[in-house]
């Protein structure tokens, strides 16, 4: 199979960074009282400012797929190529703007292209290394020279107090504590905006760095473990009941359509299956963790971070922490954009050598998958 290279990469953040100060007068105080989780996140997440998609007056400025073409546009200008010489087009995102058709599909439409190839990968934060997996294979099987791949979230309207306010009314009714739940409050303060978008093609780029795709390998672990993180559900004793399955007056009433995550299903088993995972890859591909110059790992708290590099040690995975580059304090989790908006930052800004070797590595808690790529700079 040919060789498949990364060429260039873009981003898109929109708007103003917001602090974590600004962060409730933005997405707004639940029924009048401001959250109480909101220190507490912030503190063990240790993000400094993120981007929202939406103004000060809550309303949209952007949509996702709005926010995916402007990264898209930004690629083929950094590139200097013409964009009808793409062939395929692979967009991963956990937001889509709407059920359906394919978020890949409204992209393509605004891009105002040529009959192409789309693919559109859903999922969670993994979505967009799956985007980038269909792309690298549309190459490397010669069925297309160039292909982008994208990733990317607008949750910022998700995590709005107006998507909360009918539950806490129905708690109000009932002569109940109107607090949202843990697990819905909790991602409110965890969660971001913004795109990017990864060329790829068949030949490397003449005169700057290009990034050589060794192999992108994802490991699920659903079979075993329940669900921890979700949205257009509710779950009771450990199942989902899915929004079509409710009651409208559910959907509003218990604000089935916020993302969830189970805090104590997240903390048992996002390590230690991210420790089982990269070492189950890492044998397959006989690859030595002192080879790796420069790891990427997607994370939503620095909380995990420390606690990833205690189980690394321990399970004798040596991956020196000089060696980690990690921008969550600045841009935020970006869900399925992350690792792209890393890597983005690290190939145009830091400086590389020929041979280096890049390991992304990308989890995410929906029911617990990993996903990872090996690239080497040439």
């Amino acid at each position: 199979m040919p060789p498949v290279y990364i060429n260039a990469i873009a981003t898109f953040l929109p708007n103003a960074p917001v602090s974590n100060e600004q962060m409730e007068s933005v997405l707004g105080v639940i029924n009048g009282a401001p959250s109480r989780a909101r220190a507490i996140v912030l503190r063990n997440n240790r993000i400094t400012s993120r981007y929202y998609a939406i103004g000060a007056d809550g309303q949209p400025t952007h949509n996702n797929a709005e926010l995916t073409i402007e990264a898209v546009n930004r690629l083929i200008e950094q590139a200097g190529v013409s964009k009808s010489a793409i062939d395929v087009l692979s967009c991963g995102t956990s937001t889509p703007d709407q059920l359906l058709p394919s978020h890949a599909s409204m992209v393509h439409g605004l891009w105002k292209n040529k009959p192409m190839e789309l693919n559109s990968a859903s999922g969670i934060c993994t979505s967009g290394m799956n985007a980038l997996k269909y792309a690298y294979m549309a190459i490397a099987t010669g069925s297309a020279k160039r292909a982008v791949s994208t990733g990317s979230e607008r949750v910022s309207s998700w995590l709005r107090a107006d998507k909360f306010n009918n539950e806490s009314k129905r708690l109000v009714a009932l002569e109940q504590n109107p607090i949202i739940a843990f697990e819905k409050d909790f991602l409110r303060w965890m969660l971001s905006d913004g795109a990017a978008a990864i060329l790829l093609s068949n030949q490397p780029n003449e005169h700057r760095t290009s990034l050589a795709i060794h192999w992108v390998e994802g490991i699920s672990y659903a079979h075993e473990l329940e669900t921890c993180m979700y949205a257009g559900a509710t779950k009771v004793d450990g199942k989902l009941l899915p929004w079509s399955d409710a009651s409208p007056e559910k959907w509003l009433g218990q604000s089935m359509f916020a993302i969830k995550q189970d805090i104590k299903l997240l903390e048992s088993y996002i390590i230690p299956k991210g420790v089982q995972s990269i070492q189950e890859v890492l044998r397959k591909h006989q690859l030595a963790a002192d080879e790796i110059d420069h790891f990427l790992p997607h994370i939503s708290s620095y909380f995990f971070k420390d606690r990833l590099v205690e189980a690394f040690s321990v399970a004798g995975i040596d991956i020196p922490e000089a060696k980690w580059f990690i921008n969550l304090d600045k841009i935020g989790n970006v869900g399925s954009a992350s690792s792209y908006i890393q890597l983005e930052e690290l190939f145009n800004t830091k400086p590389l050598k020929k041979g280096e070797k890049i390991l992304l590595s990308v989890p995410e808690s929906g029911r617990f998958s990993y996903v990872y790529a090996l690239l080497e700079v040439t």
